[in-house]
């Protein structure tokens, strides 16, 4: 079992919080010049999201 992982404070307040408002900001971006809805940037990002999600598939034989 992996063991839980939580980003420093230092962290926090540096590159994931700088990260987090870049994220918003393409989305709005995305938005503005394509007229696109929320639910299209919440797909979006979905799809980006299962990228780096853990996934446990089952082979099937």
């Amino acid at each position: 079992m992996n063991k839980p992982y939580s980003f420093s404070t230092d962290q926090m307040n540096g590159i994931v919080e700088d990260t987090y408002a870049k994220i918003l900001n393409e989305c709005e971006n995305l938005k503005k010049n394509t007229n696109c809805p929320n639910e299209q940037v919440v797909a979006l990002l979905s799809v980006i999201a299962s990228n780096y999600a853990i996934t446990t598939e089952k082979s099937e034989n």
